[in-house]
């Protein structure tokens, strides 16, 4: 008897498939610039494939020397490589855009957030990004301070 193999493939050796996670959160193995950034979008399904990868060009055409990593099998977005202003999840119903100092952005993102600095974005199919606020937000928060992580 052949045992068949399961389509959530470990993410572990060359050419493997990334495991999707809760919510559809690919694992992708620490690394940074655009490579491993672009190894998490195209591991996405649907729509969040599409929104992610609008996110990211969005945040690209703003910030022309914007410093991308994924850790935490999460996309991170700084400005000196060390320092996070911005990050992305996803989530089972929507993809969670963080701005890691969000509460010092006028206006703030709309979700509150349990951290003393940050604020979230929500976008969903049935709340697409605004973009024209995205990008003020995306502008703005990369010239704040960013977090360690």
């Amino acid at each position: 008897m052949t045992k068949t193999s399961s389509p959530r493939k470990s993410a572990k050796g060359p050419g493997a498939e990334p495991r999707l996670l809760a919510g559809g959160n690919p694992q992708i193995p620490k690394g940074y610039g655009d490579e491993p950034v672009q190894a998490y979008i195209a591991a996405l399904q649907g729509w969040k494939q599409d929104a992610v990868r609008r996110i990211d060009a969005l945040v690209g055409e703003t910030v022309a020397s914007v410093r991308k990593a994924v850790k935490y099998n999460s996309p991170l977005y700084g400005m000196d490589g060390e320092t996070w202003f911005l990050g992305i999840h996803v989530m089972s119903r929507y993809v969670k855009v963080a701005f890691f100092n969000g509460k010092a952005l006028d206006p703030m993102p709309p979700v509150d957030s349990k951290t003393a600095r940050a604020r979230y974005l929500h976008v969903s199919e049935r709340e697409p990004l605004d973009e024209a606020a995205f990008t003020a937000w995306v502008k703005a928060a990369s010239q704040l301070p960013g977090e360690k992580m």
